[in-house]
């Protein structure tokens, strides 16, 4: 069984969804201030979302996530500074609450029962690749499912509920991360001041996932928390400084840029931009904010002449070779010797039919 947002498998009564990771391309950060992005779903890592109909509600903690048997004290200081306090339990429950309190908001009824919810997910920690959102956005899916509400709850509403979901445990963060996961392939978003007023959401469009050239992931093995990067810009942003204001709109606008240089498959342009891009968030956000082995990952790229930029906020690189599989070798290379991973993208195939055939369904 497939579905317009999420990947789902039915076996017997069990339901069970994937949501990809995300890579922000062009515009980010400015998803949060009124801007304009571009991300697309990255097949090589995904969270998955398990649940089966149960006498009780039961969530399942993940064996390795949200573990709680050490060997030592030792062992559980290590996890603790490896991986953090929480797992991804939390993260099940809060999109449990927000999903029951929209349906009831929005007199929805949830006829279904109880259902036991486990989740997995491959998706290294802090490496700005969405992985907290990957978990919540597939449980989401389940519960569509599972109550067969999918057709009343609109999909450019969802991405809302999986960050309100992550806002409850006091994930601060945007909506463009959800967005992709929520539509999957490639996709532009427009986050104008008006259209969140108006909407309630931002515009989405979904493009075609060929209109990218090959394209590579670097990240760290042990990569810097992503979750301090907003900050100080945010503060700024706010008391109407206005080099942050104007630095920010022209992130935006090279969103906008880079929707017209892969439609007319540009890659000279989209080099150029991805490269400005990077270069402006530093200008706004400082080396110090941003961390030198995050800095290292993007100049590693560049030292061979290839474009790069974050993936998000950091702990990952999305590097483009302009001159092919000759400079994909040496950024192989070079990234071998600084310690970092290198691989091909893998892409999540568009749903830009699927989610046409979805909205005119729902506009008849």
């Amino acid at each position: 069984m497939e579905r317009e947002g999420g990947h789902a498998a039915c076996c017997s009564n069990a339901i069970e969804h994937k949501a990809y990771a995300r890579v922000g391309l062009l515009g980010n950060p400015s998803d949060v201030y009124f801007g304009n992005t571009i991300s697309f779903s990255l097949a090589n890592f995904w969270a998955s979302a398990k649940l089966l109909p149960s006498d009780d509600l039961v969530i399942i903690p993940h064996p390795t996530h949200d573990l709680v048997h050490f060997r030592s004290i030792d062992h559980l200081v290590n996890r603790l500074n490896s991986e953090g306090f929480y797992g991804g339990v939390r993260l099940l429950m809060a999109i449990c609450k927000v999903f029951y309190n929209y349906c009831k908001d929005n007199n929805i009824d949830l006829n279904g029962g109880n259902f036991t919810l486990s989740y997995d997910t491959n998706i290294p920690r802090q490496a700005g690749l969405s992985g907290s959102s990957a978990i919540v956005c597939a449980t989401l899916n389940c519960l569509l499912d599972f109550y067969k509400v999918r057709h009343l709850i609109k999909v450019e509403v969802r991405p809302s509920l999986i960050l309100t979901a992550e806002n409850e445990l006091g994930i601060i963060a945007g909506l463009q991360d959800r967005v992709a996961q929520v539509y999957e392939g490639l996709v532009y978003m427009d986050f104008s001041k008006e259209n969140m007023n108006n909407l309630g959401h931002g515009i989405y469009t979904p493009m075609d996932t060929s209109l990218l050239p090959p394209l590579y992931l670097i990240h760290a093995e042990n990569p810097s928390d992503s979750g301090k990067v907003h900050s100080k810009v945010r503060q700024r942003w706010l008391e109407g400084d206005e080099f942050i204001i104007s630095s920010m709109l022209e992130v935006a606008n090279i969103a906008k840029e880079g929707k017209t240089a892969l439609e007319n498959k540009d890659y000279s342009k989209l080099a150029a931009l991805m490269n400005r891009n990077f270069d402006i968030r530093r200008s706004m956000f400082g080396d110090d904010a941003l961390g030198a082995l995050n800095i290292k990952m993007v100049e590693v790229a560049r030292k061979v002449g290839a474009a790069s930029k974050f993936t998000g906020s950091g702990g990952a690189v999305v590097a483009f070779c302009p001159d092919g599989v000759s400079q994909a070798q040496l950024l192989e290379e070079e990234c071998r010797k600084a310690g970092f991973v290198l691989q091909p993208v893998q892409l999540v195939p568009s749903r830009l039919n699927e989610l046409e055939g979805y909205a005119a369904h729902n506009n008849n």
